[in-house]
């Protein structure tokens, strides 16, 4: 089985025993070395101790996530089996996950869900056993998604590990162990091997970044902006030219920020984040779209397991904000690690914690309008294997990107791989609609009217009610075909259907038009319609201009129902001769019905009588003072209902 570096990135804490009631003093060394993170001696002393015949649970557990922890999963397996054999379900459920995630490694992937049943039955609110009694059919699920990439080995692989591709101008920013000078005195003990440096292929050969970012630890992880000015990177904790351990010992990891002066050609004025500790792993960087938020893994206070994602907001001046945990859905009890962002705001990581084939698969999310509840989809074959697979990078414009495995068929402990996305990968996909309802004829605002989703089955949904201002906003799934749907008592429904759509908001406004007009004889038209009142100039009988538009609405209500016949009444202020009002009322009824009658309303459909100033519908009346507005209110048409 072979051994892979990306062990040291994303193994942020373990659990760490003491071997007790030990008679050779090899086992204290190897704790020591396991408690620095130094696998590969501590397994050479374990396994001595364990063929003398020294057995204990923290000796086992010990060896198992050494070998975990290099992904050496055949390994592991037979050491986890151990340990349950013989300590049972006291040894933590934990080993459990980890021995089942063994056995899928390598292929047995019956064994592995006989052990997640066990998982199960010892966990409470642990989102890996709910989802795999949610998804036992995972394996189907994950076949759906699977044959939509066309990959091959990345022109730059060497036999030793390439890992941790990220874009940069017209080439890639990658991690590697290949140079070998410093062979005998930094080679790191985690696994024997070299450490790791960012290297550049934008000049059709791979050179190594300068010294100011490559130091004599681990560099790797890097996320840059699209002007190329600001490199982010992982580095272990490093100062001034020495590593800083914590209290156990550990050299953390960190994310430090350079910046690229154009007149020298170097990334120089190395700085670290604020959001790093000496006390716990920060790591992994990745910009969303915007630049304006730095997306991390970690092991901070508050992380679900043992590497969560994190989100911070870039600030204007450059500073950071408050780190934000992703939570629960995205996160679980395992490890999640190597964030990356489409312009699409589409999250991909790897993880062990979410159903997957075996070791890390990298999964994909969508994170679009500020979501994190979202499906976690697993990518499929070919890009996930039955090993580790990370890094994943993605172009969502030409649909090519990059990520590294271990699996068997590479040259080097770890490869780096490219791809072509043939097939899109279907995800959860929110759009927003929002709008508003109007009665079609008054234009009036419908205030609770019901918004329905409905989907091609004629399933409801989801739902929503329009508020004072008839306005609604939902959220509808943009992988399937939807009808939206406005209903109002009173009116006819009205719906529009929308497509499968890359999720971009969209407006839709209802004009809803009456089932009947709902009065009896004698009401008043324009107050059924909610119609603006009719009003007329002193002294003036015709039709003004913004009365106008309040007519056609009382036609175009005529036009709906043809059986509607209706009389116009037609009123004065007080003003003038009271004779001389009478004839003005009649004048402006007649007006009104002639200009309904000249627009293609039958003239049987329609009466007309004037009141002068008999109905006043205020205290106005002769001999009162009132204001030329208080006097325009009783000069109007009203629309009676005659059958």
């Amino acid at each position: 089985m072979k051994k892979s570096i990306q062990a040291f990135i994303f193994a942020f804490a373990l659990f760490i025993g003491v071997v007790s009631n030990s008679q050779d003093k090899r086992v204290t060394k190897a704790d020591n070395e396991y408690e620095e993170y130094s696998f590969s001696p501590a397994i050479d002393i374990y396994k001595k101790v364990l063929d003398k015949g020294y057995v204990s649970a923290d000796l086992l557990k010990n060896l198992g996530n050494s070998y975990y922890f290099n992904a050496n999963y055949k390994q592991a397996s037979d050491i986890y089996k151990r340990l349950i054999d013989d300590y049972g379900k006291d040894v933590g459920p934990e080993y459990f996950f980890r021995y089942a995630q063994t056995l899928k490694s390598l292929g047995d992937y019956e064994g592995s869900n006989t052990v997640m049943d066990k998982f199960s039955e010892i966990t409470d609110n642990d989102v890996r056993a709910n989802g795999f009694k949610e998804e036992k059919n995972y394996l189907k699920e994950i076949k759906k998604n699977s044959g939509r990439y066309t990959i091959k080995p990345f022109e730059y692989n060497t036999s030793y590990t390439e890992f941790a591709p990220s874009f940069y101008k017209e080439g890639l920013i990658f991690s590697s162990d290949r140079d070998t000078g410093n062979l005998a005195r930094y080679r790191h003990t985690w696994n024997s091997k070299d450490f790791l440096d960012l290297y550049d292929t934008n000049d059709s050969s791979v050179v190594k970044l300068g010294k100011e970012v490559n130091t004599r630890l681990h560099e790797s992880t890097s996320a840059i902006t699209k002007d190329g000015s600001t490199l982010y990177f992982t580095r272990n904790n490093f100062k001034n030219g020495k590593y800083i351990k914590d209290d156990k010992g550990v050299i953390r990891l960190k994310i430090f920020k350079a910046t690229y002066i154009d007149s020298t050609g170097v990334w120089s004025n190395i700085e670290e984040l604020s959001i790093n500790s000496d006390s716990y792993s920060v790591a992994h960087p990745a910009l969303s779209n915007d630049e304006s938020t730095l997306y991390f893994a970690s092991d901070m206070p508050g992380t679900f397991g043992a590497s969560d994602i994190y989100r911070v907001s870039i600030k204007e001046d450059g500073t950071l904000g408050a780190p934000e945990n992703l939570g629960s859905n995205i996160n679980t009890k395992a490890r999640e690690t190597f964030p990356f962002i489409t312009n699409e705001d589409v999250l991909y990581m790897s993880s062990d914690g979410h159903p997957g084939l075996g070791g890390l698969d990298v999964f994909a999310t969508n994170i679009s309008n500020g979501k994190l509840n979202s499906s976690v989809v697993n990518v499929g074959e070919a890009v996930n294997s039955k090993m580790d697979d990370f890094t994943f990078i993605f172009n969502s414009e030409t649909k090519k990107g990059y990520f590294a495995s271990n699996r068997e068929e590479g040259k080097g402990a770890d490869d780096i791989y490219s791809f072509i996305e043939n097939e899109p990968l279907l995800l959860d996909c929110h759009q927003a609609v929002t709008g508003t309802v109007r009665d079609k004829i008054s234009n009036e605002v419908l205030v609770g009217a019901a918004i329905k989703i409905i989907d091609e089955n004629n399933i409801e949904i989801s739902s929503a009610i329009t508020d004072s201002n008839g306005t609604y906003s939902i959220d509808l799934d943009c992988n399937q075909g939807n009808f939206v749907r406005a209903i109002m008592e009173g009116y006819v429904p009205a719906e529009e259907y929308l497509g499968k759509s890359d999720g971009k908001a969209k407006i839709i406004d209802f004009y809803l038009e009456r089932d009947k007009v709902s009065g009896g004889y004698g009401d008043d038209l324009a107050k059924l319609l909610q119609l603006s009142t009719i009003y007329f100039n002193f002294d003036k009988y015709d039709i003004r201009k913004d009365s106008e538009i309040e007519v056609q609405k009382v036609i175009a209500a005529m036009e709906k129902y043809p059986s509607l016949k209706i009389k116009v009444n037609s009123h004065t202020d007080s003003r003038g001769k009271d004779s001389y009002n009478l004839w003005l009322s009649k004048k402006r009824a007649q007006a009104t019905v002639d200009y309904m009658i000249s627009k293609g309303i039958s003239k049987d459909r329609l009466e007309g009588e004037g009141y002068g100033e008999t109905k006043l519908i205020n205290k106005c009346s002769n001999g009162v003072k009132c204001t030329g507005k208080e006097h325009e209110l009783n000069r109007r048409s009203e629309f009676i209902i005659l059958e």
